[in-house]
């Protein structure tokens, strides 16, 4: 019997433990090279939970991961997954200007094709950087030959956030087939929760996640998850200095991270975001001036 169930994004936003916005204030970028890299092992592991699974996704990539990762990057490519950009060193969107965020994006694009061997059609924004305050980058992205985006949290958080985009795809430039694809929401008394993965997946119980994404589908639209090589790996160096909220919010969990991935992948069905794009386009709405 045909599975009519939803395909659901299933999403990698592969960057290090020491490239993420928690540890910003304390790791300058001028000491990445110094620190011992742990995301090539962590994507091997991944790599095997979903060829276990028998799924595939999108591994949204750094591109400074990407040039100095290329093997990783090419047996992405080989086992079936979408490469796609992360924009080159994690710089979130609102702190660049249209001009230096087209030089980002051309600067990752090309380690991460060099590296794969094939064209990136999708990015996603650092920490879902594409608000209300940089919805240029969209006409950007579709200038430089972008066919979706997943960079909108459609949510009230204190790192980011757009409360108003709409929760589901939708076409954010007049004329143009270019898509944004929000990470997963969920509906509980008239507010919007962030359902789509990462922290919340590994925080909360399992069965919000599993409650989330069921409403969607319910729906009948994809959800769309998220997490990062990192979440994975409890053995990744500790960084003592960091605000203890940072601190709390990164490790929290790491431990069973893997586990509760391999039940959720086995529980629906999942597919890579070109594939989801490519179908969510046909019946997206143009995004209301």
């Amino acid at each position: 019997m045909r599975d009519m169930r939803p395909i659901n994004g299933l999403s990698v936003d592969v960057e290090d433990w020491f490239q993420v916005g928690a540890f910003e204030t304390v790791i300058d970028r001028a000491q990445w090279p110094s620190l011992p890299c742990r995301v090539e092992r962590n994507c091997d592991e991944i790599l095997a939970l979903f060829a276990e699974a028998g799924v595939v996704g999108t591994f949204f990539t750094l591109g400074w991961i990407a040039e100095r990762h290329p093997a990783v990057i090419r047996r992405i490519v080989e086992a079936g997954h979408e490469i796609a950009s992360h924009g080159w060193d994690h710089e979130r969107v609102f702190r660049m200007d249209p001009h230096r965020f087209g030089e980002d994006l051309s600067r990752a694009r090309k380690a991460i094709e060099d590296a794969a061997g094939v064209a990136v059609t999708g990015y996603r924004a650092p920490s879902f950087s594409i608000d209300a305050r940089t919805p240029w980058a969209f006409d950007v992205l579709a200038e430089q030959g972008y066919r979706y985006s997943s960079s909108v949290a459609p949510v009230v958080h204190d790192h980011y956030g757009w409360r108003e985009a709409p929760r589901f795809a939708f076409q954010p430039i007049s004329g143009s087939d270019f898509v944004e694809i929000p990470v997963t929401t969920a509906l509980f008394g008239g507010r919007r929760l962030a359902a789509g993965g990462g922290g919340f997946f590994r925080v909360l119980p399992y069965g919000f996640s599993r409650w989330a994404i069921r409403q969607v589908n319910g729906e009948g639209r994809p959800a769309v998850f998220y997490f990062h090589p990192w979440e994975i790996d409890p053995s990744q160096p500790r960084v003592d200095n960091a605000p203890l909220r940072s601190r709390l919010r990164h490790y929290t969990n790491l431990g069973v991270m893997a586990g509760k991935l391999r039940r959720l992948i086995g529980e629906f069905r999942w597919g890579r975001m070109d594939e989801i794009a490519a179908r969510e386009a046909a019946g997206v709405t143009a995004l209301a001036a």
